[in-house]
């Protein structure tokens, strides 16, 4: 399409949001990689939270997370997810919606084992999304982790990855007068070819 140039232009979708999430990691003050995720609950009640997105590979999304927690429960039962990243400092957004997989092997032992210990040990202390007593007994049990972990405290089986294959990705850019640029890229089915559209602000 001619009319997809500068930060527009591209073959490539994810490219495209690679590189402007580089640039955004130059500008934004935190976490340039926030995503706002949301999910539908069995009783069709939407829900949305930020994560942190942890890679883009060449045709998925993928981000971290307790699968026992209320994100997980609903993606377990509806397989779909969409999210935003959005950076105030570039005026941009991306929108994704897609089906959603388990990333549950070697990927996510490598990013587990990554993380610092602290946040490992707090990952098997805390059971995501249930009612909690108080702080002190969440610090307590995050003790009690280290004790019985050790420092080399393998991935917990209830925690993990889930890639997003998208079905739909928006970039938008703020315009002069609110008259701003937005080009989605669209196709019925991961495995489909991209149609790329113009729309309207």
């Amino acid at each position: 399409m001619s009319d997809r140039t500068g930060i527009f232009a591209g073959d490539n979708p994810f490219e495209i949001t690679r590189t402007w999430l580089a640039e955004a990691e130059k500008t934004e003050p935190n976490d340039a990689n926030a995503i706002a995720l949301s999910t539908v609950d069995a009783q069709g009640m939407p829900n949305a939270r930020m994560v942190l997105l942890k890679d883009i590979e060449d045709t998925a999304f993928v981000f971290y997370t307790n699968y026992g927690s209320a994100k997980s429960q609903e993606i377990e039962h509806g397989g779909n997810a969409a999210f935003v990243m959005h950076w105030k400092s570039l005026r941009r957004q991306v929108r994704v919606r897609g089906t959603v997989t388990r990333e549950d092997g070697a990927k996510a032992d490598a990013y587990y084992n990554s993380r610092s210990l602290k946040s490992r040990l707090g990952a098997w202390a805390s059971d995501q999304s249930q009612p909690l007593d108080s702080r002190a007994s969440l610090v307590a049990k995050a003790a009690k982790m280290s004790a019985q972990h050790g420092l080399s405290p393998k991935r917990p089986p209830f925690w993990g990855g889930f890639r997003i294959e998208p079905v739909e990705i928006e970039f938008w850019a703020d315009g002069a007068f609110r008259l701003h640029d937005r080009f989605v890229w669209k196709r019925a089915t991961p495995s489909d070819a991209w149609e790329t559209i113009r729309l309207n602000p």
